[in-house]
């Protein structure tokens, strides 16, 4: 199959600097483009926004980001909503979370140290009942990541 999913991911005029995060994060080459490049008036409010943005690495790790015409904010709320754990449920009004899944402990503890900086802690980077490690955190721009080590199955 040649089908392949990559996450979207729609910000308020900062996806330019998520994309910058992401890339200190993950590594790679950060592809971006604006709505000027794409032919607004370069003098028109939000010409310098992003209107296509990827990120890529070697591996094969991807995602995109663009920005919301007319909607700039640096508040992550207006983009993450809020998540919060509560008597050991997830409690949240967003409509998804970003998943990220490593084979072990040291692989994820490496990507979730830099993905906490300027994040909100949902659930502690830990050893749970599905997984040798598992937490949750939103970042500085109010993405959601849930971020585990790969269970073995027993099927």
């Amino acid at each position: 199959m040649s089908i392949t999913t990559t996450t979207h991911l729609n910000f308020r005029g900062t996806a330019a600097p998520a994309l910058e995060f992401y890339q200190s994060v993950f590594g790679g080459n950060v592809t971006a483009a604006t709505y000027g490049d794409f032919g607004m008036p370069k003098d028109v409010p939000g010409a310098d926004k992003i209107v296509f943005g990827q990120l890529e690495t070697a591996d094969g790790f991807r995602l995109m980001a663009y920005d919301i015409p007319g909607q700039d904010t640096t508040d992550p709320a207006g983009t993450a909503g809020t998540t919060r754990r509560e008597n050991g449920t997830t409690v949240t009004d967003r409509t998804f979370f970003q998943s990220l899944r490593g084979q072990s402990m040291e692989e994820v503890e490496k990507l979730w140290g830099a993905l906490a900086d300027g994040a909100q802690i949902i659930e502690p980077l830990a050893a749970s009942a599905w997984s040798p490690g598992f937490g949750m955190l939103t970042d500085r721009f109010g993405v959601t990541w849930v971020i585990d080590v790969e269970a073995p199955y027993n099927g």
